[in-house]
């Protein structure tokens, strides 16, 4: 199966009000490191140094330091198309939190739509 539908099946598998999630990735042929590493930057990747895995890929479903689900997916798909095959995992998930944000001098309007955004 593809890199990005195994993500995007790992991603449905969560639960409804998870707020981060924590991947593993790996490719099958280490000499396209370097090519398949040019194209993860984008979704700023964390690279392991001596393990099996080859990077640590941290996703967020709103908010946070982490990419969204749909850059993740889409440079996963670039991988695809390169025809670079390799492995995701999911290692863990956050559910249930939210960011905290001082509401000071902001409209009424915004603080509804926040209230909004977090009652999904």
């Amino acid at each position: 199966m593809a890199l990005a539908e195994d993500f995007q099946r790992m991603i449905d598998a969560l639960p409804p009000d998870w707020t981060q999630a924590f991947f593993d990735l790996r490719i099958f042929d280490e000499e396209r490191y370097i090519e398949a590493g040019t194209l993860l930057v984008q979704v700023n990747v964390q690279p392991y140094s001596k393990n099996d895995w080859h990077w640590y890929v941290r996703v967020a479903r709103e908010f946070g330091h982490a990419a969204a689900p749909e850059t993740v997916r889409g440079t996963l798909a670039l991988l695809d198309e390169q025809g670079i095959e390799g492995e995701i995992v999911a290692r863990g998930e956050r559910s249930g939190r939210v960011e905290v944000t001082q509401m000071w001098g902001r409209p009424e309007s915004v603080r509804e739509e926040f209230r909004r955004r977090r009652a999904q």
